[in-house]
Order: structure tokens, then sequence, then C-alpha cells
């Protein structure tokens, strides 16, 4: 792949004295001004991520943006080589246990993705012949996948035009259109709005824009050390041209986990990952010494479907397709 230069950013203290309403002014009217710029640093920049490459295919894209959920590229990498060597396609993956994927996701973290992503295995083998649905609709009808999911896989699988908002997507809009720091902590109408204004009208260079601007937020437009020097938009950014105003919204939620359900989750299952068979209650007893929250944390297993429970005290990963929750 050839790409041209990357054009160089502005200095930081080039614009210190642009107010905020005139950066939003130029933001707004530049918008389209962002495509070229961002396309042409992805080009020469994107990092080799094997749910890129083209043999990779829908699948690979959609078992990636399962494992991206939450969870860095770094701790992903392993776990996705592993479970595309074993299970190439989604019937490979369907005629599995459920538990299977359970035990193949190791310590990625939200376990309960692993369900879904086998979930829609299944739904894709059984309505789509083992093919990963071309169309958004189709997508969207299948478990466990949300309107990112959906969207995502449309854009980086099959090229198509769609607004795809991820958390580092979010902060590249918040920052280059709207001149804040950060963006609200759930997804807001505005943000689609914008999403949606932003978009190339044709369909390839929409899909080069969606990965080129997750791409910039991961790499350069970070959440807390923004590398504004190299980013190839920095004289368009209304964020910047404001003088970087402080972040004066909501607190930011932190992600806490020692001493949680979920760390007590994870020792539980960490055991049932490396049994080979049933694992008695006094096994699982061991892994915590508290054992009102060590009881909460198997029930909370147990009711998401992530550990069958056994006559005899016994435990096990599911090997049952969970039943389907009625949509709310």
């Amino acid at each position: 792949m050839t790409a041209t230069p990357a054009p160089s950013a502005a200095t930081d203290d080039a614009t210190d004295d642009v107010s905020t309403d005139a950066s939003r002014e130029v933001s707004a009217g530049s918008c389209h001004a962002l495509h070229s710029p961002v396309i042409t640093w992805f080009e020469e920049h994107a990092r080799d991520l094997p749910w890129r490459r083209p043999e990779a295919g829908a699948w690979g894209v959609m078992i990636s943006e399962f494992m991206l959920q939450q969870t860095p590229v770094s701790r992903v990498l392993p776990v996705y080589e592993q479970w595309i060597a074993r299970w190439p396609r989604p019937a490979d993956l369907a005629a599995e246990a459920p538990g299977e994927a359970v035990r193949a996701w190791g310590r990625l973290g939200y376990p309960r993705r692993a369900l879904r992503l086998h979930g829609a295995a299944a739904a894709i083998t059984e309505r789509h012949g083992g093919d990963v649905p071309r169309e958004h609709a189709q997508l969207l009808a299948l478990p466990g996948v949300g309107e990112y999911t959906a969207a995502a896989v449309a854009s980086f699988a099959y090229g198509q035009r769609h607004a795809v908002l991820d958390t580092n997507v979010r902060r590249v809009f918040a920052r280059t259109s709207t001149g804040v720091e950060y963006p609200p902590n759930a997804t807001t109408a505005a943000e689609r709005r914008l999403a949606r204004e932003l978009l190339p009208r044709d369909e390839p260079t929409a899909a080069r824009w969606a990965a080129a601007s997750m791409e910039l937020g991961a790499l350069v437009c970070t959440a807390k050390s923004p590398d504004c020097v190299r980013c190839p938009v920095a004289g368009l950014c209304a964020w910047r041209l404001a003088g970087k105003p402080p972040y004066e919204g909501p607190p930011r939620r932190g992600q806490t986990y020692a001493g949680t359900d979920r760390q007590v989750r994870g020792k539980l299952l960490a055991v049932l990952r490396e049994a080979v068979g049933p694992v008695p209650q006094s096994v699982l007893d061991t892994v915590w010494n508290e054992p009102v929250q060590r009881a909460r944390a198997l029930d909370g297993l147990v009711s998401d479907g992530l550990v069958e429970p056994l006559d005899g005290g016994l435990y096990r990963l599911p090997q049952s397709r969970p039943q389907a929750r009625p949509q709310s």
C-alpha cells in the first residue's frame, strides 16, 4: 500500500488566541477537510493487525470486534490468533459447546462476550449458511450484536457506509468538532448526528474514514496524553484551537477490579477453565475467603449462563446453548 506523506501538524502555540466559538465554527465548516489528512495518515501509520488483513474475512472482523470491547489490542492479539486457528468459520465454533468458548476466552475479561459470540456463530450457521451476513439489519438481528458491532462489521469487512462510534472515535470527534476534551459517558443523539454529518458520501471512503478515525484515537488522540504534534488535523481541531480547555462534564467513570465481584468471578472461572471435568463446591470455596461475596459471584455466573450447576454440588462450564433472553 503506497501512501503520500501526511501533512505536518501545526505547533501547539500557533493559534492560542483563537476563541472557542471561532474554533468551533472553523471545525464545523471544515468537517469534510478532515477526511483526506486523516485517511492519508492512516495509510502510512495504521498498525498491521491480523483482522485487517484480507484473509481475516468478515468472521475475523467479527471476532476482533467482540474481543476488543473494553480490552486493549495487546491482550486481544494472542487470543484472537488462537480462536481463528481453532474456529476459522462460524460453524466451527457453533459445533462446540458454549463452555469451550468461555474456556478459550481466557483472561480477556467480560466473559459473557464469549457466550454472545458463540450465540452469534450459531445463528450465522443456522440462518445464513455459515457466512457472516452483509446487510446491517441482518447483522443487528444476530444475538449479542448491537449497533456498534453491526456497523463495524459492515464497514470494516464489507466496505459499507456506516457511522462506527467507539470510544476512540467519539473522543476524536469531541475534540476536533465540538471543542471538548472528552465525550459524554454514554453516546448521545447529538454524537450520532455529528458522526453522520462527518461521514464521507461514497462507501469506500466512508469505510476508510471509519477505520482511520478510530486508529487516530487509539494512537494519537489518546485519552490521557494526546500527541497533538503528530496529529494530521491539529490545525483543524476545535479543542486545540480553543486552547485545550479542561474537561468540565460529569465525572468520568473509572474501572476498579481488586476486591470486586468481577475479580471473584474471574477466579472462579479460572478454576473451571483449567478443569477437565466438573468441579466440586469445596474446590471453588478455596478461591475467595469471603463466603457471601463468593456465593454471590458464583450465583451471578450461573445466572449469566457462564457456569452450569450439577447434582452433588458440582459445577462446570456450560455444555448447552443458553435460552435466549427476551429483548427489552
